[in-house]
């Protein structure tokens, strides 16, 4: 199934993976406004959830406002912390829910996350509600068994200006200044 303008799409957007992997990789946030824009590329969207774990920090509360003046329907649920001080703190059971509760109104669901648990759900949704499964994050920290099973990968690390925002007013370094070009040349 290819892509068209009439394809009714829903997102389903793991925050938590995909803030740690912003932050992980490249020391910035994602910029969730053009992740909507570039995985619905013009279809029908249906519905854009962002899935989300609250800590109760005013930040969060603006991040939260930000994700819902975007288009999301943000669903939050609290950080989970056990007696031996683990913490947990995951919506992979939420989001195949509820993806597979909407798969029947969707022809393309779109997963932000680059979680392998994920597999199972994408395979689901593809031989049982005959729905295209299309995957967006970044490459360097998505399974590659999800890249695998899904029917389209975009991978958001191949345009950090696009999909990044700098944390504390910091630039993101996309390729190596001239400094560290030459203390490379130099050893």
């Amino acid at each position: 199934m290819i892509k068209h303008r009439e394809q009714r799409v829903g997102v389903f957007v793991d925050v938590a993976n995909m803030y740690h992997s912003a932050k992980n990789l490249y020391s910035a946030r994602v910029n969730f406004k053009e992740v909507l824009k570039t995985t619905v590329e013009g279809r029908r969207l249906v519905r854009a959830i962002a899935y989300v774990i609250k800590s109760e920090s005013e930040e969060e509360r603006a991040f939260f406002g930000a994700l819902d003046s975007q288009g999301f329907e943000v669903k939050a649920k609290d950080l989970q912390i056990f007696a031996g001080g683990s913490k947990k703190a995951d919506w992979d059971v939420g989001i195949a829910i509820d993806a597979i509760k909407l798969a029947d109104r969707l022809d393309a669901v779109i997963l932000v996350s680059g979680d392998g648990d994920y597999v199972p759900l994408v395979i689901y949704l593809q031989e049982n509600k005959g729905c295209r499964v299309e995957v967006a994050a970044f490459g360097k920290t998505t399974s590659s068994r999800l890249i695998e099973a899904c029917d389209s990968f975009t991978d958001l690390g191949k345009d950090l200006k696009k999909y990044l925002i700098a944390s504390n007013q910091k630039k993101i370094k996309l390729l190596p200044d001239l400094n560290d070009i030459k203390k490379l040349t130099q050893r």
